[in-house]
């Protein structure tokens, strides 16, 4: 693409992102919300207060289990990462079984190590969530 191009792509997405911020601008929901948020800013200056302090005064349970997100912990979920699969391998050389929700397993890696990643991936028997 020529510059000449490219220069007139970018001017016709900056006229639209001019219109489309304009039409922001007369959304009254965006009026409103940008009135509450210099309000609340004004009133936490007033108290010398910040984000946190307003958080801890409006859920204090949340505060002192040291919890990001209560919401996360009530639908059962603690924010870490989700359960690993259960793989199970099976040698055709010796019939050892392994069972691993990782690749960190001692039997595995030396299995690797000795007949290949691709070839030691090619045994597994089956999945389980």
């Amino acid at each position: 693409m020529s510059l000449l191009n490219e220069y007139m792509q970018k001017e016709q997405q900056l006229r639209q992102l001019r219109d489309e911020l304009q039409q922001l601008e007369q959304d009254q929901r965006l009026k409103s919300e940008l009135e509450f948020k210099e309000k609340l800013e004004a009133l936490m200056s007033e108290y010398d207060k910040n984000a946190s302090d307003i958080i801890a005064i409006l859920d204090p349970e949340r505060r002192q289990s040291g919890q990001r997100d209560t919401s996360r912990a009530s639908n059962g979920t603690s924010g870490s990462r989700r359960k690993r699969k259960l793989k199970v391998y099976r040698n055709p050389h010796t019939g050892e079984v392994v069972e691993t929700r990782g690749g960190n397993h001692k039997t595995l890696k030396a299995w690797k190590e000795e007949y290949g990643n691709d070839t030691v991936e090619n045994w597994v028997e089956r999945t389980e969530s």
